[in-house]
């Protein structure tokens, strides 16, 4: 092969489309973890070896040229077929494996229980489990079903298709009974917000889960807690409550044992109705393994009977 249609470095590459879909050399280090003159000299060389410049170097940052413009869409193009089909050749090949995704708190207060359901039927399948918070980052070749609430029309993760596990899902004001002894039980919403710590989450997809959003549903007036605890993580923010730590906003039936249980306790016996479901996400292209089309069918009949989820 002449070294005309040679192909440039992979790292060269990379460094090349951060840097243009960033417009920076110093987020794309970031990004990288990279030194800013690594990437500098990634991107030299990608230009020398093209014979021509890919970004005019501006004050406010990077601008790609017109050359920059069209190799950039190629490469993101490339680079991302390149890693679906490097995620999917790296998951094992057998039809009797099969990776769900799923979001810490799902997966840890609700999914990981209701395994032993499944693998008790199918002994023979492997389970993997893929830990990520927010399933629109869910590449097609990186799961074989994803287990998220999902909000139609706002949550929609692209290439997926989402079937409804719950198909009722109420939002109750919760606490432990730790907390619940100690701060004593709020006497209205009013109450609520103006003496009581609330978890608050931020920065999350599931934005329409909100205190806000809850306030408004009952038609009260809302205004700023005098207390909050807030986190990025809705995890954390549930292990905080279960500590006594405060009063969060949480769904009756993916916390069902907790409620059962009594280590979770209802601050007001109020309820709504939940905007998102509980639903299982399949690739749209996906053929479906044995492995996949066996926990679907489960998961879709005796999982939600004699399956071991609670109903209540």
């Amino acid at each position: 092969m002449s070294s005309r249609h040679a192909l440039p470095p992979l790292n060269c590459l990379r460094a090349f489309e951060a840097a243009a879909r960033l417009a920076s050399i110093t987020r794309a280090s970031h990004e990288l973890a990279l030194t800013q003159s690594a990437v500098s000299r990634q991107i030299q060389r990608l230009e020398s070896d093209l014979g021509q410049p890919l970004f005019e170097r501006q004050l406010t940052g990077l601008a790609l040229t017109d050359a920059g413009e069209r190799y950039y869409h190629v490469v993101q193009r490339v680079l991302r077929e390149l890693g679906e089909a490097s995620a999917e050749i790296r998951r094992r090949p057998a039809e009797q494996s099969l990776t769900i995704a799923s979001s810490p708190t799902i997966a840890s207060f609700w999914l990981s229980r209701q395994l032993s359901g499944f693998q008790a039927r199918y002994p023979e399948i492997s389970i993997r489990m893929l830990i990520i918070e927010d399933p629109n980052r869910l590449e097609p070749g990186e799961c074989d079903l994803g287990v998220y609430y999902h909000l139609q029309g706002e949550v929609d993760p692209v290439g997926m298709t989402a079937e409804t596990i719950f198909d009722h899902e109420e939002v109750a004001v919760l606490c432990s009974p730790t907390y619940l002894t100690r701060e004593g039980r709020p006497k209205d919403v009013i109450d609520l917000l103006e003496h009581h710590a609330l978890m608050v989450v931020e920065d999350h997809y599931h934005d329409w889960l909100t205190w806000q959003c809850w306030c408004e549903t009952l038609g009260a007036v809302w205004h700023t807690p005098m207390r909050t605890l807030s986190a990025n993580s809705y995890q954390l923010l549930m292990n905080a409550t279960l500590a006594g730590q405060g009063v969060t906003l949480g769904w009756t039936r993916l916390l069902a044992h907790e409620l059962e249980q009594g280590l979770l306790v209802e601050a007001l016996d109020i309820r709504i109705e939940s905007r998102g479901r509980l639903s299982l996400l399949t690739p749209g292209q996906h053929p479906g393994s044995y492995a996949a089309r066996a926990f679907r069918q489960w998961l879709m009949s005796e999982g939600t009977d004699a399956g071991g989820l609670s109903l209540t």
